[in-house]
């Protein structure tokens, strides 16, 4: 029990790390099953360079959009957004292109590690590159006439001249250098920016810490709460249905009130707040009103507030 309860904590204290972590394997091992199993060059003049790069590129776009898709930011910013005035991602002007950004480059990870581990791999690279005229025209330089023929045969290993067989290594040594200069740049464009974000925090390290740690609590405390007056108002009713009685009145929150916890997060040094229910409930009783004032900015370091939720992976 203790070991159990010693790898929960290490979850909840690195959830993130791990999370990223899982879906770089992930993504590797596809990448591995898919060259092992399902690629195979067609070794043709025609089809070596689209069948290539449909196997570098679209499955690394649809692993892109799939990390939209999977992040609760991405359904914050659009949910509700164009209906009737509303003041969703549509009208929120700098703060909805940040939060954009940000959501691109957290979904790009998956993609990026399935270039990387097919570039070190060599497969897609060697096919694609067989077949490109510009290609052949660099590698075969001074040889003989038949090479540029013969090149699209190279991942096949059916090329009929020896030297222009040993091609396909020279294909696999910049397939792999280029894979290691993406994930080169991929850890130095990553330490850079959390570097900066880090350096430009309002917070210092143990209250960034505090913060995380609120709201997984409010979190949790939010969807037990939500879930105890949904199923009394859904209990009040059905009794009701059944028993031809009137319900009871219960206080729920209104589509304004839902509105203004939902939207993006902004931070103010003069109102320092942990979410926007947190906001919500210290507002102005006057205005029952959560808008942006001066001096509200949206900070790269405080983007997990915009991901906390009832649920923290949204339902399609």
């Amino acid at each position: 029990m203790e070991k159990f309860r010693a790898v929960l904590d290490l979850h909840l204290k690195h959830h993130s790390a791990l999370g990223y972590g899982l879906v770089t394997l992930l993504t590797a091992g596809g990448e591995r099953i898919f060259s092992a199993v399902v690629f195979q060059c067609p070794c043709s003049a025609t089809w070596n360079l689209p069948y290539g790069l449909v196997f570098l590129l679209v499955p690394a776009l649809a692993l892109f959009l799939l990390g939209y898709m999977l992040s609760a930011r991405t359904w914050r910013l659009l949910t509700g957004c164009c209906a009737p005035r509303a003041r969703g991602c549509c009208r929120s002007g700098l703060r909805g292109y940040l939060v954009c950004a940000q959501l691109s480059a957290a979904a790009a990870l998956a993609p990026l590690t399935w270039v990387a581990v097919a570039l070190l791999g060599g497969a897609f690279y060697e096919c694609a590159a067989s077949g490109s005229a510009a290609f052949a025209e660099r590698l075969c330089g001074s040889r003989n006439s038949s090479c540029a023929n013969e090149l699209p045969l190279v991942p096949c290993q059916k090329a009929k001249e020896s030297d222009v067989q040993d091609l396909l290594k020279d294909l696999k040594a910049q397939s792999q250098v280029l894979g290691w200069i993406l994930i080169a740049i991929v850890i130095i464009v990553l330490l850079i920016f959390t570097s900066v974000s880090r350096c430009l925090s309002p917070v210092s390290f143990l209250q960034l810490k505090f913060w995380k740690i609120y709201l997984e609590q409010e979190e949790q405390i939010l969807k037990s709460k939500a879930t105890e007056h949904a199923t009394e108002l859904a209990k009040e009713n059905v009794k009701c249905f059944f028993e031809g009685s009137h319900p009871r009145e219960y206080s729920t929150p209104s589509i304004k009130e839902w509105q203004q916890i939902s939207s993006l997060y902004t931070f103010n040094p003069k109102d320092q707040y942990y979410s926007l229910l947190h906001k919500y409930v210290n507002r102005k009783e006057e205005t029952h009103s959560i808008r942006s004032t001066e001096g509200d900015t949206v900070i790269p370091v405080l983007g997990f507030v915009d991901s906390a939720g009832i649920n923290s992976t949204p339902e399609l």
